[in-house]
């Protein structure tokens, strides 16, 4: 299972990943409260419509934290916003493989907590190498990935090396 901050998941909605991953059958995806709120609360944009549809046809499953200390500890202790902080404790409280996180100091957090993370550039490689996508297709999404996201350039030239390499 793989948990979703806010930023990761509006990035592969964008990206228009989030129907390939999941209907893969891959991974399964679920969110905290919080990053609902934050990705489908009060704006209505098409990435909002998007991932709260996936989230009424539950592909993504929405799941309450239960230790708000974690949680607040977290936001303390790494300068954490409270999506980022929710996905973390989420990861943890159900024993999910990975957390989908851009932010960071989310990105610093886990590594320090030991929690196994990914980008929604090492998503757009996984949805690659998994021949979910063609490579034409993954080379757009990077462009919407340079446009969306805030990637270095030198990054962003390693992805497309990476997606070069894929079989």
């Amino acid at each position: 299972m793989i948990v979703f901050d806010a930023s990761t998941l509006i990035l592969i909605t964008k990206l228009e990943l989030h129907e390939p991953l999941l209907e893969s059958g891959l991974v399964q995806a679920a969110i905290p409260l919080e990053v609902q709120r934050e990705c489908c609360g009060s704006k209505r944009t098409m990435d909002s419509l998007v991932i709260q549809k996936a989230v009424d046809e539950s592909r993504i499953r929405v799941v309450e934290v239960t230790d708000q200390k974690l949680v607040a500890g977290l936001q303390n202790d790494f300068s954490l916003g409270r999506g980022e902080a929710e996905a973390i404790a989420l990861t943890l409280q159900l024993g999910a493989s990975l957390v989908g996180m851009d932010d960071k100091n989310g990105i610093n957090a886990c590594k320090l907590l030991g929690v196994l993370f990914t980008t929604a550039a090492g998503i757009l490689i996984l949805c690659r190498e998994r021949k979910l996508i063609g490579f034409s297709d993954a080379l757009a999404r990077l462009d919407l990935l340079a446009r969306y996201g805030r990637y270095k350039d030198s990054i962003l030239a390693d992805i497309r090396s990476q997606l070069e390499a894929c079989p």
